[in-house]
């Protein structure tokens, strides 16, 4: 492969593509489709876990998770899965409809932040914590777009976001916005950890998500 076409499977994609793999609907379901949902969700649970562990600083939701779970004494991954199932429940006055992949969400995330937290350890120093957070923020990335082009139904939190941006009629940024400030605050006034990687996964993640879609999309189209 050329440093041409490397740059070019790097380049951002600016929406969703139709990949060999997409499904017709939310319930679509094949063994290779539902192999591809599981596998990126479980990159996304792993490279959750190591910002977790990173100790610079968490996703917001993952702020509210460990917040919780400091309160509470539960697991992360627990509480993960108890936000998540509480967030699909506010869908239904909503009449929002989840499909395969929502539910797949809120289950494989949490089980691999749990695996992830348990088997990575905490990092202490800046550099280690630093890797941490950019591998994770990739493979969450990576995750992202393995599992949105399945097309099997989107996370609860996304599912909320755009519920809310089509009931409100308030433009889907601002939703997203308010979403996740008041998740990450509310995290942090439970003693969750914000700090450098919660600054570097806000700045980076959409790039992330958007550069493994493009190299999904060309890899896809040869």
């Amino acid at each position: 492969m050329t440093l041409r076409s490397i740059i070019s499977h790097l380049k951002p994609h600016r929406t969703v593509p139709v990949v060999p793999w997409t499904a017709k609907s939310r319930w679509d379901l094949s063994f290779k489709r539902v192999l591809i949902l599981f596998f990126g969700l479980a990159l996304f649970g792993l490279g959750d876990g190591l910002i977790i562990q990173s100790g610079l600083g968490n996703a917001p939701w993952s702020v509210l998770a460990q917040g919780i779970s400091l309160k509470s004494g539960l697991s992360i991954g627990t509480s993960t899965l108890i936000i998540g199932s509480l967030v699909l429940a506010l869908w239904i006055p909503l009449r929002e409809r989840p499909g395969f992949g929502t539910l797949s969400n809120i289950i494989i995330i949490s089980l691999f932040i749990e695996i992830a937290t348990n088997i990575f350890p905490k990092q202490e120093d800046l550099v280690p914590g630093l890797i941490f957070t950019l591998v994770g923020i990739a493979m969450v990335g990576i995750g992202s777009a393995l599992y949105i082009t399945c097309g099997l139904g989107p996370g609860p939190r996304d599912g909320l976001m755009t519920a809310l941006h089509n009931r409100s009629g308030i433009r889907i940024g601002r939703v997203r916005l308010a979403i996740e400030g008041s998740v990450l605050i509310a995290g942090w006034l439970l003693g969750g950890t914000v700090g450098l990687g919660t600054l570097l996964f806000a700045l980076f993640i959409g790039q992330s998500i958007a550069i493994a879609l493009g190299v999904v999309s060309r890899v896809t189209s040869k």
